[in-house]
């Protein structure tokens, strides 16, 4: 039985190793290796991968006659080979063995969240009965973040002889990781070679075919024979060098036998050119590994780091849900550490874990910095530096289609371009299909978001007045200069565009592509107008009079933002809020005959498109869309937003939207449950808790298909944590103060999580409807918490019991959930 700390698999499955590779992933932010065995190579079931945070390269493919050009993030040479064969005293070597020889009669691996490592156990017997035990320990270090490890003991049973193994570094690796990519070009590599070292150090080296980075990986064997007191193996038993083109190799062979075992030690350094205080990559990643610590004390360093992590970031809910939780959070901190702060990478939407989505950066860190930004503010200012670098990119995007300010692109790689593919490829039908999903602009405001809520939660003011008013200020220009005024409405339009839903990316039968007034664009930009305008009123004197200079700001302008943030249009019909002009105008689906006829109808665009209708034509959304407002605002000041552009949202229209809309989703995206179980909960419904289920398992039970084993849904797992988090605690921060209001639901009812907060290190907790709010000692002032329109000063080195306020009691849902749009 696994414990809290650790996610566990029994028994060896094939089918499923592409999956478990893809949880079983070690990372340290720096970079990741995905869980494969090593004694295995690509194949079917298995696909050993390393990703660099930031590593992209160039290729273009000939797709249906054309040239298509698409970013990757490298799949690197692959550090992990170590295989082996028995030996048997008086017959020739056995064959080499894996997990997926048929000598194996015993496997388990098992991940340890506490401790960042990935332990596998596996027993081969042979023929004859004899039995080779294998335990392997494998670390990628939190603390030094440019090694790896691999420790590797044998034990034999039945027999005596000699162990063979041979560990390499394996250079002729391509990106073939996502089925639907393999058949486009993925040789990133090039420029190999190969070399040893008089110390048992062998190397590796190699760079991008267009992005010019090089990359070296130097690796050390250490083997020992014996007892406890086993010692190194004599010179003669050496490792053993072997150079092949793109591949180097070392064998060592060890006596074996019931009395004794015997060990093999592999160490890894990994540096790139692009790494800062370094001569070469080459020469560091030879001396990185020539000093790096025996595996011990690499382990033992490897866990304090882990430790210091966790302490920060603690969050206790009881049960599975806990248990999953922690799972999410290990990721979160192997994709995004400490070590991500320092370089020039943002949030990839899969993590560091496979080779989906090409590695690139969507809209997740609305999901991920959120969380981030309470427990590594140093991670989320450097996240948000990633967009503050590609502002010049988003400006010359601006211009290129008419446009002032700041497009951010909705998909971004190395230099901030659009990387959305013109084409994507519908697997159920074969066809190659126009894709408008750059016109999600609405990153844009998912950026000046990310921004001003890091600000308000650290309290960084020199942040917001330089690159975060930069960015804010550049994205309200692309807004309002993007509103088109309609004198029959009387109101500002944003035509052109598509929405997170991403199913409606035209009206039906129309020759160009996009939606107007998608509703959640419209309130967006019109908050980030607002927060912009006052942004540029608070800013010093001086800083105000250096923007408008820079930006030719002038009064003129900033009227018409202020115009702009009061009337853009928001569109409404049957008296819920639209999710774009004319939604209540298209078809409804057979949402029953359809679940009866394919089952899961998650990916329904494809389904219909492979019947030669499409999506567009029905009031059917992939993900919430209207109900992301729900996610991002606390219900007060979503009222507050529509209040400013002229109209009431009360709870009658709001219970009635949500309603409306849960009915027509498809939940074709991990995020959608996600942000279904946060409103639904804010509106305190009962079905809230399925939803959270769903999210909290995207991953783990891989709910969505097959798409987990190509990478992890970063933004879903950050979301399940936030849920915790802000959602159950109705947390906020704003105003110089934290403002709480709990809704827990009866499944999550007891739990605490710990936030940083203005240098502050806060310990919330709710139990039996109370607030405990625990502050260490420290020379920070008081805190302000605002609970129940109460005002609590929290003096630091005090702990305090609050009365959570009267909640209405959860509403039943209003149809039986086949008619929710969910799944069977």
């Amino acid at each position: 039985m696994a414990g809290v700390w650790e996610w566990l698999y029994e028994g060896y499955e094939p089918e499923e190793e592409r999956l478990r590779e893809a949880l079983c992933t070690l990372g340290n932010g720096y970079f990741a290796t995905r869980g494969a065995a090593s004694e295995t190579t690509t194949s079917r079931s298995h696909y050993p991968g390393t990703y660099m945070a930031g590593c992209y390269d160039r290729l273009t493919s000939s797709v249906r006659g054309r040239q298509v050009v698409n970013a990757d993030l490298v799949n690197l040479p692959n550090w992990l080979p170590l295989r082996y064969r028995i030996r048997p005293v008086g017959t020739g070597p056995g064959p080499w063995l894996s997990p997926d020889h048929e000598h194996l009669a015993e496997h388990r691996q098992t991940l340890d969240l506490r401790r960042g490592t990935l332990t596998r156990r596996s027993v081969y017997e042979d023929e004859a009965g004899r039995r080779l035990y294998v335990e392997q320990c494998r670390l990628v270090h939190m603390g030094n973040p440019h090694l790896a490890a691999l420790h590797t003991a044998f034990t034999a049973e039945g027999w005596e002889g000699a162990i063979e193994v041979e560990a390499a570094i394996d250079g002729d690796i391509r990106n073939t990781g996502v089925v639907r990519y393999r058949n486009l070009s993925n040789r990133h590599l090039t420029g190999w070679s190969t070399g040893t070292e008089q110390d048992d150090v062998v190397w590796l080296r190699c760079r991008t075919v267009e992005s010019d980075i090089g990359f070296a990986l130097a690796s050390r064997i250490v083997a020992t024979s014996g007892g406890p007191g086993r010692q190194t193996v004599e010179s003669g038993r050496r490792p053993r060098p072997r150079q092949i083109p793109r591949k180097i190799f070392q064998t060592v062979v060890l006596p074996l036998d019931p009395e004794c075992d015997a060990v093999v030690d592999k160490t890894v350094a990994l540096y790139t050119s692009r790494d800062p205080a370094i001569g070469s990559p080459l020469r560091a990643a030879v001396v990185g590994v020539r000093t790096a610590p025996e595996f011990t004390e690499l382990l033992a360093s490897h866990h304090r780091a882990w430790a210091g992590l966790w302490q920060r970031t603690r969050i206790e809910v009881p049960g599975e849900a806990g248990r999953i939780l922690r799972f999410h959070l290990f990721h979160i901190l192997q994709t995004l550490s400490p070590h991500t702060a320092e370089l020039d990478v943002g949030v990839p939407a899969r993590g560091l874990h496979g080779e989906a989505y090409r590695g690139h950066v969507f809209w997740d860190e609305l999901f991920v910095l959120r969380f981030l930004s309470l427990h590594f503010p140093e991670v989320s200012r450097g996240l948000l530096d990633y967009r503050h670098r590609r502002l010049p990119a988003a400006c010359r995007a601006a211009q290129q289609v008419g446009r002032a300010g700041a497009m951010y692109p909705w998909q971004s790689a190395e230099d901030g371009r659009e990387e959305t593919q013109e084409l994507h490829l519908n697997p159920l039908s074969g066809r190659w299909l126009p894709d408008n999903s750059h016109l999600q602009h609405h990153v844009g405001s998912a950026v000046a978001y990310n921004v001003w809520q890091y600000c308000q939660a650290t309290a960084d003011t020199g942040y917001l007045h330089s690159k975060g008013a930069e960015m804010l200020l550049q994205i309200a220009r692309f807004w309002a200069d993007s509103a088109v005024w309609d004198a029959q409405l009387s109101r500002y339009r944003i035509r052109g565009v598509v929405g997170p839903d991403e199913y409606h990316d035209a009206y039906p039968g129309a020759d160009t592509a996009g939606i107007d007034d998608n509703a959640y664009t419209n309130v967006t930009a019109a908050w980030v107008l607002a927060r912009a305008m006052e942004l540029y009123r608070d800013l010093p004197e001086p800083r105000r009079r250096i923007l408008a200079e820079c930006m030719r700001l002038d009064p003129t302008e900033l009227e018409r933002w202020e115009d702009v943030s009061r009337r853009l249009h928001v569109p409404y019909h049957r008296g819920v809020i639209s999710q774009f002009a004319g939604y209540g105008e298209l078809d409804e689906l057979d949402w029953a005959a359809y679940r009866k006829r394919y089952g899961d109808i998650r990916r329904l665009d494809r389904i219909l498109e492979a019947e030669g209708d499409t999506v567009n034509r029905y009031q059917a959304s992939k993900q919430a869309d209207v109900l992301m407002l729900g996610y991002l605002f606390s219900p007060g000041e979503l009222g507050g937003l529509f209040q400013r552009l002229g109209h009431v949202l009360d709870d009658d229209t709001w219970h009635a939207t949500v309603d409306y809309y849960l009915a027509r989703t498809s939940h074709g995206s991990t995020l959608s449950s996600l942000v279904h179980a946060w409103v639904l909960a804010r509106v305190q419904r009962e079905e809230a808790w399925a939803y959270c289920e769903e999210a909290l398992t995207g991953d783990v039970a891989d709910i969505q298909g097959g798409t987990t084993a190509e990478g992890i849904h970063l933004g879903a797992m950050a979301g399940t944590l936030d849920f915790v988090q802000r959602g159950m605690t109705g947390l906020e921060t704003r105003d110089d103060a934290l403002w709480l209001s709990p809704a827990p639901l009866p499944q999550l009812s007891k739990f605490g999580v710990r936030i940083g907060f203005r240098g502050h290190e806060v310990d919330l907790g709710i139990r039996a409807q109370r607030l405990r709010i625990a502050v260490p000692d420290s020379h920070h002032p008081a805190i302000r918490l605002v609970l129940g329109g109460h005002i609590h000063m929290i003096v630091p080195g005090r702990v305090r019991w609050l009365d959570l306020p009267l909640r209405p009691l959860p509403r039943p849902q209003s149809r039986p959930p086949s008619q929710e749009g969910r799944q069977d």
